[in-house]
């Protein structure tokens, strides 16, 4: 990305020292500082101090997993975006480690340009966020009887309701349309809503 200021900190955190080096590589070459991590508690000893600008955290790590650290950082309450590193067999996990507070995850094997991709759009949005002073006003979403929307859910289910297509929610939150598409199946799941047409319909229905 053309004109983004170098110097922010991306950490990584993975066992495999081939992976830790390739993805030192692409990141310092696109002006990110990486600080790599061979387990969790090494990367907990310094986030607890400082925030990066963003976290890859691999599922499969020595000592606590990756879900357990994720949890230890608080998830989305965690001042920066956390990515789950995840092998093609790990992708429930994934998909449960989102549920938890991950922004996106990551799938092995992949592509250097992605990576790069992926993060420069993750810290895009969180830096609006920021100066737009925080996220944005989402609607408290109450459902009575049902299972509680997470924060970003309610985002997701806001973007939705307002025209936004997976893509253009992605792009707002900085996360894939595919993470977007795990998020509104929960969102349909959790609200009992059969289709898209009948989720729009619960929420104009019960939000009035």
């Amino acid at each position: 990305m053309n004109g983004r200021p170098t110097g922010q900190e991306v950490f990584v955190v993975d066992d495999d020292p081939a992976v830790r080096e390739t993805l030192s590589i692409v990141l310092s070459a696109a002006g990110f500082e990486v600080i790599c991590f061979a387990d969790g508690e090494a990367l907990l000893a310094v986030a607890r101090t400082r925030s990066p600008s963003c976290i890859l955290l691999d599922v499969h790590i020595p000592g606590r997993s990756g879900l357990d650290i994720l949890a230890e950082l608080h998830g989305e309450d965690y001042p920066a975006p956390i990515f789950i590193i995840s092998g093609k067999g790990d992708i429930p996990m994934a998909v449960n480690a989102i549920k938890n507070g991950a922004l996106d995850f990551i799938e092995k094997p992949f592509r250097g340009k992605e990576i790069v991709s992926r993060v420069e759009e993750a810290i895009e949005a969180f830096s609006r966020r920021r100066e737009a002073g925080g996220p944005p006003k989402t609607p408290s979403y109450n459902f009575p009887g049902r299972e509680p929307l997470t924060l970003r859910e309610r985002e997701v289910l806001e973007l939705f309701s307002t025209g936004n297509t997976n893509k253009e929610a992605g792009r707002q939150l900085g996360i894939s349309p595919r993470t977007i598409e795990y998020h509104r199946a929960n969102i349909m799941k959790k609200l009992g809503a059969r289709n898209a047409t009948d989720l729009v319909r619960i929420v104009m229905t019960e939000q009035k």
